[in-house]
């Protein structure tokens, strides 16, 4: 055993490429034998030792270039929940950072509040109120995420030796949840591994044909990438300025994603493979782009900056696309090592636990932490967790020049709040690029932005939610309203119940008794029926979500109305119902589920209805009445879905028809909405799977005059 954590010691120290000290060697010696110790007797799935997953999370942490404190977090991880060791313990060895980063991993992985969840029939929300947990963990310390990001991706690599349905609702929750959090953090190594690993689990016919693929056309294209490679080389030493040159092969996930949201072949994808040149520092970094410019002319539109304007997780280098002396597009990453080291392993398990902080950096952790908070605490079903976690975003200035991040579709009012609370309290208007713009104005990368103040103003319009996109913003505004106007928001909130309890024949008492019975107030974090009022009053909880709970569990086809009956023992089959064939089932039209679907069947007197398991219809309906359904992969026939598509025009409609009529969809009927800046398509249209409806939606994406596309 001691030779074992010596070893160890050395490995650690290699991949963090510094010296230990005598005493934080003796720590990891320590940790590794207690780990080693604790998890004897204990196997994993594969059949070796589990003691070799704990190790393998701590070197991932060291390859990270994580203290050493995470480190030894990364050993212990498992042993409060698995082995019966007290944090106490832990904190008498190791220090209280140790203790709390332990904590805090147990916590996401303690499962006690889902068993009683459970206990009430609300399974559906295990994955939701985990991912919450893990949310304000990563708020408090962000190397609570980072173990638990190493933890993820250790097991991931592991994945061939569970069952294969195992494997899909790990790889489905790593691609939607922990790959977006590395991302977010700017660990691109990181990320770029949990989507790949995610990819071939989920799709590993098409994963293994594309790897194969590409790598023969990086094969091909080798000896010319060297001679570009080289061009550049003589020319930068010429110009004495030191830089390494490097081919670099985008990873496969990426390349498939974006097949799949331009519509392209691989033929079509040029940038796969690409140049990336290190250099000393940032003014270094554009004298190599004034160098490359001067080789080959660069391509009008893709020349990106991203030193001047970073990424919202702190991602710093320049980009080019270039056309060859051979004709050849060629995309070119420029940057300075410290930069490179950041875009690697992230700003956040760099920086924050070593001295020399800057604000920026400060500023850039601070958000990051805002923004899981606030995801943690608002968040309550899967798809809006998605969504804050993946949502993309634009950069404006201030009139010096300071750069704001924000999400896409963000307003004045958003960018207010970001300078300051105070700031957005008083806000009477904005000015952007120096003309007056309304509290609407949707702010555009490159907008440079004033804000107008009222110091007399008293305060935020609850109206200024219409407005508002960014969580932070949003939460700010309740907040403040809440404070000052609770009285009165529990009294609205009162009546809106009031009128809810006589619709359905129900006293307010026995509404509110049966929610706390069900877990409601559990899943929608209320500590109070005060708490309860306020939240309905200001739309954190729909009135609808209330009334479906006691409609459906009394009468559920007036709630799942207007189905496609269709019996599954005919040609043509599209589900088996618990594995079998020939179960009379239907389609519900309240989420049109299509083949890709998560899908669940919900036994009434008319058969098995089939949803999409995210469907808000079922969501509180008992689990003794639902069924587990799944598609027939030997199904041929086409569904039918609902897409929401906004154009600029009725200009734009030929263009609809004709993307949707070339890609071998169906248009059943449409319907149009007149609003003042744009024109609303309701489509339904049939299609042959979820595949078939993503690649058509984003044919449709990138049409012309069309703003936005979304499945309703």
């Amino acid at each position: 055993m001691l030779i074992e954590s010596k070893s160890y010691e050395k490995e650690v120290e290699k991949l963090l490429n510094v010296k230990l000290t005598k005493k934080e060697k003796e720590r990891i010696k320590i940790a590794y034998e207690l780990a080693e110790t604790s998890h004897s007797g204990q196997f994993r799935d594969s059949g070796e030792e589990f003691f070799e997953h704990p190790k393998s999370v701590g070197l991932i942490l060291a390859g990270l270039k994580m203290d050493v404190d995470t480190i030894i977090a990364g050993l212990l991880h498992d042993v409060v929940e698995d082995c019966g060791v007290s944090i106490d313990k832990i904190k008498d060895l190791f220090g209280i950072d140790v203790a709390n980063i332990v904590s805090g991993v147990t916590k996401i992985s303690n499962l006690k509040l889902n068993e009683r969840l459970n206990e009430n029939d609300m399974k559906s929300l295990e994955k939701v109120e985990t991912i919450r947990k893990m949310l304000f963990a990563m708020s408090e310390d962000i190397r609570v995420i980072i173990v638990k990001l190493a933890d993820r991706l250790h097991n991931m690599r592991t994945l061939e030796f569970v069952d294969r349905k195992k494997q899909i609702a790990k790889a489905d929750e790593t691609l939607k949840i922990y790959a977006p959090i590395a991302h977010r953090l700017g660990i691109y190594k990181m990320k770029e591994e949990l989507e790949d690993l995610s990819f071939r689990y989920l799709y590993p016919e098409t994963y293994f044909d594309l790897k194969t693929k590409i790598e023969e056309k990086i094969r091909l294209g080798q000896n010319r990438l060297n001679e570009y490679a080289q061009i550049i080389k003589q020319e930068l030493d010429n110009q004495k300025i030191k830089a390494t040159v490097e081919g670099r092969s985008k990873h496969l996930y990426s390349i498939w994603d974006k097949m799949i949201r331009k519509g392209k072949t691989l033929d079509e994808i040029y940038d796969y493979i690409a140049l990336r040149i290190i250099t000393e520092d940032q003014n270094k970094c554009y004298a190599v782009l004034g160098i490359i410019h001067s080789i080959w002319s660069p391509v009008p539109g893709r020349i990106k900056d991203y030193i001047a304007t970073p990424k919202f997780n702190g991602y710093k280098s320049l980009h080019t696309t270039v056309i060859t002396h051979k004709g050849d597009p060629l995309e070119i990453q420029i940057r300075d090592w410290e930069m490179h080291e950041e875009a690697e392993y992230g700003l956040a398990a760099h920086w924050v636990y070593k001295e020399g902080v800057s604000q920026e950096k400060l500023k850039f952790l601070t958000d990051l932490m805002e923004l899981h908070r606030y995801i943690a605490q608002n968040a309550f079903e899967l798809k809006d967790i998605e969504t804050n976690l993946l949502s993309k975003e634009t950069f404006v200035f201030t009139p010096k020049g300071e750069i704001i991040h924000l999400p896409r579709g963000a307003t004045p009012i958003d960018f207010a709040f970001a300078i300051h609370t105070e700031v957005g309290n008083h806000f009477s208007g904005a000015k952007v690029n120096g003309k007056l713009v309304p509290i609407s104005y949707k702010l555009q990368t490159g907008d440079i932005v004033e804000i107008l103040i009222n110091r007399n103003f008293q305060g935020p319009s609850i109206d200024w939610l219409k407005y508002a996109h960014s969580p932070k913003t949003i939460s700010k505004i309740k907040k403040y309203y809440r404070q000052k106007n609770e009285v009165e928001l529990i009294e609205r909130g009162k009546d809106k119940f009031r009128e809810l309890s006589k619709k359905l024949n129900f006293s307010m008492d026995e509404i509110l008794e049966k929610l706390k019975e069900i877990g409601f107030y559990i899943k929608y974090n209320i500590k109070s029926d005060d708490e309860f009022f306020i939240k309905l009053s200001l739309e954190d909880i729909s009135i609808n979500t209330i009334r479906n709970i006691f409609t459906l569990n009394e009468k559920e086809e007036e709630t799942i109305t207007t189905v496609e009956k269709t019996n599954s023992s005919r040609k043509g089959i599209s589900v088996l119902v618990d594995g079998e064939e020939g179960v009379e089932s239907y389609f519900a039209k309240c989420c049109m589920p299509v083949p890709g679907d998560e899908i669940i069947g919900v036994i009434t007197r008319r058969g098995i209805g089939i949803h999409r398991k995210d469907c808000n219809n079922i969501q509180d309906i008992d689990d003794s009445k639902k069924v587990n359904v799944e598609w027939n992969e030997l199904n041929q026939n086409k569904f039918s879905t609902v897409l929401m598509i906004d154009v600029e025009s009725k200009n734009v409609l030929n263009n609809v028809r004709n993307v949707i009529n070339n890609e071998g969809g169906h248009i059943e009927k449409f319907e149009m909405t007149n609003n003042s800046n744009y024109l609303n398509i309701r489509i339904y249209l049939a299609v042959q799977n979820l595949k078939h409806l993503s690649l058509l939606s984003n044919k449709l994406k990138n049409s012309k005059g069309v703003y936005s596309v979304r499945r309703v």
